[in-house]
């Protein structure tokens, strides 16, 4: 009889299971010091902004500094994250974020910092950490295994939030005793361990047998991606939403202590951490909650749940009472916010993972941002109570985007599926050789012709996302068993990378198109360039191999087009 083994809390499915891999463990606690050195530094610099100026714009500048580089450079940030090795990456960007914390606690040190010159450093340091997230959420799937993806991902955000619970009471302190040069220094300083961690973790690479696309190009090609891949436009349109409604709570919790709770700066600090222990609360029960309920349930039940939290916020008085429903709202803000991560992360093929994750980060990032400035800019027209429970009214009636946007539900991540050889080609080509025009001609039964066709809008947004466009599908009218799919891609390379981008499922795809075809002869692919002059070598004497930057080969018989 076969011992079935004991649960324990490493087991897979718990939320410590990726703390039984070394690499994982080691960084995820070198990024803890670094979260909290960078909440320590944002204290600092609030408390040396104050002490320079009387403005309450400077002072709130500080926090815009740090967070507005994830805004204007995720996307370039996901795409370099995507085509250069991520360790390295990481490695460059927390050298920039350092370099910018010892230049700010030197110059404080000395005497020399100014209003200007603090947000010039704090901007410096955002842009480190908005070039480092992409790389680094993208790079955990490489530091565990697929099953325990989702609790990596939780527990990255418990990571923050435990941070953020206990980093502002700590910089405070510091920052009470030695003054904000010493923040400064403790926030280098953090940056230290993370550095060293990343620096020994020798990752594993596989040198791509194409060369890596232009910055511009690669920006390009993770755009098309998401626009073409309904699953990730509706996780990043919720996560806007839920970003714009749900912001409410942190951009006007100064003014909850303030004006509904009559305290000062000890009972923000007790709200502040509430609502950071309630976040990791609830990072700590994702697994349950994925277990129990669908994307779409366990999204909906956040929302309702929030919705109320911050209606009690709204109207109580007592500070036991706000603070327990500032847990409730952290927990569920987190659990939403951390199921949104992982659809993204489980969605996105590896090729687009750092580029997905960036569009992530400036959805929850510009959702947080820009409904701070609206729920700042509703609270001098009504007052904090009505605005919180305008938010509150709003997220509680949210889930009914659900109707039209539901949540895609979330599996296992959708790996690459191997490599294709290059096709057969008997004309010299370059690799900038192009456009190339693909046709396939397929023979479907006029019974099936409805169901194929249908199928085949499913094949229409396989080969966009991955790099085609101008796709048609036609019909001959004199043959109406015979059926045409055409597209174009840019260059040969592109053709290339377009081809070999594909998924398993979106291979498998593929395979069911054709499945359709009937007759003897297989399916017929035609491959040809559009512009032939002024794009190859155009010298017959010369050999193949010596004209092409890319060899081919023949291409296994039954491979995907």
């Amino acid at each position: 009889m076969t011992e079935l083994p004991k649960r324990s809390i490493f087991s897979a499915d718990s939320i410590a299971a990726p703390l039984r891999h070394s690499v994982f463990r080691r960084i995820w606690l070198a990024s803890l010091l670094s979260n909290l050195g960078l909440l320590i530094q944002g204290v600092g610099a609030a408390w040396a902004m104050t002490l320079m100026t009387s403005s309450a714009d400077k002072v709130a500048l500080v926090q815009t500094a740090l967070m507005l580089p994830i805004m204007l450079i995720s996307m370039p940030a996901g795409a370099i994250a995507d085509m250069y090795d991520r360790r390295i990456v990481a490695l460059v960007s927390l050298s920039i974020s350092l370099a910018g914390a010892i230049a700010l606690a030197v110059m404080a040190w000395l005497g020399l910092v100014t209003p200007n010159i603090l947000l010039a450093f704090c901007f410096i340091v955002g842009c480190g950490m908005a070039l480092f997230g992409p790389a680094w959420q993208a790079s955990v799937s490489e530091q565990v295994p697929p099953e325990t993806l989702p609790s990596a991902v939780a527990l990255n955000g418990i990571s923050y939030n435990i941070a953020r619970s206990f980093g502002p009471a700590i910089g405070g302190v510091i920052v009470a005793t030695a003054g904000a040069v010493a923040a400064f220094a403790a926030n280098a300083m953090l940056y230290i361990p993370l550095l060293i961690v990343l620096f020994l973790w020798r990752r594993a690479t596989e040198p791509s047998r194409l060369p890596r696309e232009k910055l511009s190009r690669a920006i390009v090609s993770g755009v098309r991606y998401i626009a073409n891949s309904p699953s990730i436009r509706i996780v990043l349109t919720r996560t806007l939403v839920t970003g714009l409604l749900g912001g409410s709570v942190s951009a006007l919790m100064p003014l909850v202590a303030r004006d509904l709770l009559h305290g000062g700066a000890q009972t923000y600090g007790i709200m502040l951490g509430a609502f950071g222990m309630g976040a990791v609360i609830g990072a700590l029960n994702i697994a349950e909650v994925r277990k129990r309920l669908s994307g779409e349930a366990s999204i909906r039940v956040c929302a309702i749940t929030m919705g109320l939290a911050i209606a009690v916020i709204a109207i109580s008085k007592q500070p036991v009472i706000t603070a327990a429903a500032l847990v409730l709202a952290g927990s569920v803000w987190m659990l939403a916010v951390a199921l949104f991560n992982i659809g993204v992360q489980l969605s996105a093929p590896r090729w687009v993972a750092g580029r997905s994750l960036a569009a992530f980060q400036a959805a929850i990032a510009g959702g947080i941002a820009i409904g701070s400035w609206c729920w700042g800019h509703l609270t001098d027209l009504v007052g904090v109570e009505t605005a919180l429970l305008v938010s509150a009214a709003a997220m509680f009636v949210s889930p009914l985007l659900g109707l039209w946007l539901e949540m895609p539900p979330i599996g296992a991540r959708n790996e690459a599926a191997d490599l294709l050889a290059d096709p057969e080609v008997r004309l010299p080509l370059t690799g900038r050789s192009g456009p190339l025009v693909v046709e396939i001609e397929y023979r479907v039964d006029p019974g099936s012709a409805r169901v194929f066709h249908g199928l085949m809008q499913e094949v229409q947004l396989s080969r966009q996302r991955n790099g085609a466009y101008g796709w048609s599908i036609a019909r001959d009218i004199a043959e109406p068993e015979l059926w045409t799919e055409r597209y174009h891609c840019p260059t040969w390379l592109d053709y290339l990378r377009q081809r070999n981008r594909s998924t398993q499922s979106e291979r498998a795809l593929h395979q069911r198109a054709m499945a359709f075809h009937i007759g003897i002869e297989p399916v017929r692919v035609r491959r040809m360039l559009e512009r032939p002059f002024g794009s190859v070598r155009w010298k017959e004497d010369t050999p193949d191999s010596a004209a092409n930057e890319v060899l081919p080969a023949a291409t296994p018989a039954g491979s995907s087009t």
